[in-house]
């Protein structure tokens, strides 16, 4: 089956399993439409997360921005394995997946209130939509495919039941709700381990990767975009330029260098989805990876306020709000694009080094800019030890053909 479908979509496929070694499988503009739509809800929550920042409630805004990107993440991520392995592109599907997105909207609504007032009503009204949504797509999933009709209904029920424990925690009083959070997001996580256990859903290596993929673009994207929204600020606060110069060339070099460490292995990360149990780690651990990216453009946005003399943060806490994120993000892309490949090389030196620089830099006089700088270094050190690598493998393999 090719993943190109006519248009207009039919009116009723059976959603048989997809092959997972089908050729030719990339991403579909629906997908593409999905993505780009649940970045408004990642928007509204960097967008909140750095005011609570810049008003001093670090912890407070922590919290709230890990519970709201929560929600976000883990229904993007669903859709996303689920539509590897199901997607007919038929007008059911379609229209579910239409669903889906408009929770996802009702959720980006709701993500202020949830971090600024903890008032989680929208946003859990908002997820549940998305939730049941899928809930839907498996249960069709569960009649078309009797291979796997076990594994289909585990998720429909497990799913559905997680989304009645959602709905009750709004009725549960305040001083249970951080607790209430916590069981009910275990419980998330552990549906899809409990239902592939009966059968594997088939979905392909080659287009998660990808899909993956494009989720960082555009959440990187949205860092460039909430930096030049807070450049734009200062400059209309005709701030002396100075003040933010050295912020904009840092913040530059380090979206440009995130984004060349994401991708230098995301190309052959496939080959390394053989299993469940790999592909639970991987999947998973973007949750850190997203965040962190999106997190980026927040501390960036905190840290031109702070140089224009706006917010309420110290200097430390100000280039800690930038210097954290990008520290996660290295290491996650090295844990997960790298030491998941089984490399044991020189070049896996510096991933770490480079984190406890960044985090070293929070003191430094310009952190963003010795943070850019950095993560630049990186990767040119990154790209030199790759280069010797491969000449002294030429040289190896010309040397055994000479013996030969």
């Amino acid at each position: 089956m090719s993943n190109s479908h006519p248009s207009p979509a039919s009116w009723y496929r059976p959603m048989v399993a997809r092959p997972p070694g089908e050729r030719h499988r990339t991403a579909t503009m629906l997908e593409l439409f999905f993505d780009l739509c649940f970045v408004t809800a990642v928007a509204q929550a960097a967008t909140a997360f750095e005011h609570e920042l810049a008003e001093g409630r670090i912890g407070h805004g922590v919290l709230g921005y890990a519970m709201v990107f929560f929600a976000i993440w883990w229904a993007w991520m669903n859709f996303t394995w689920f539509a590897s392995a199901y997607d007919t592109d038929d007008v059911p599907y379609r229209l579910l997946t239409l669903v889906q997105i408009t929770g996802a909207l009702v959720l980006a609504a709701g993500a202020p209130e949830a971090l600024s007032h903890e008032d989680f009503t929208v946003i859990t009204w908002g997820y549940v939509i998305m939730r049941l949504a899928m809930v839907t797509q498996w249960l069709r999933a569960a009649r078309s495919d009797p291979d796997r009709r076990a594994t289909c209904l585990r998720y429909a029920v497990g799913i559905l039941v997680v989304q009645v424990g959602w709905v009750v925690r709004l009725a549960l009083p305040d001083d249970t709700r951080l607790l209430t959070f916590a069981v009910l997001v275990l419980a998330e996580l552990a549906v899809p381990a409990w239902a592939e256990h009966t059968a594997t859903t088939t979905w392909h290596p080659h287009h998660i990767a990808e899909r993956y993929g494009l989720f960082t673009l555009i959440v990187l994207g949205e860092s460039i975009t909430a930096a030049t929204g807070a450049v734009h600020a200062a400059l209309a606060s005709h701030a002396p330029l100075g003040d933010f110069a050295s912020l904009v060339v840092g913040g530059i070099l380090t979206v440009f260098a995130l984004w060349w460490l994401y991708f230098a292995r995301n190309a052959s990360v496939h080959d390394q989805l053989t299993s469940l149990r790999t592909a639970l780690l991987w999947g998973y651990g973007h949750y850190l990876v997203f965040a962190s990216a999106a997190a980026v453009g927040a501390g960036l946005a905190v840290n031109v306020a702070h140089a224009t003399g706006h917010g309420h943060l110290s200097d430390r806490a100000a280039a800690a709000a930038y210097t954290i994120p990008v520290a996660v993000f290295v290491t996650l892309v090295w844990l997960l694009h790298h030491r998941t490949g089984g490399l044991r090389t020189a070049a896996d030196v510096l991933h770490p080094v480079a984190v406890l620089a960044v985090l070293a830099a929070t003191f430094a006089p310009s952190p963003v800019l010795f943070t850019g700088v950095i993560t630049a270094l990186l990767i040119a050190a990154t790209l030199t030890l790759s280069a010797r690598s491969a000449a002294a493998g030429d040289a190896e393999g010309d040397a055994e053909e000479e013996d030969a």
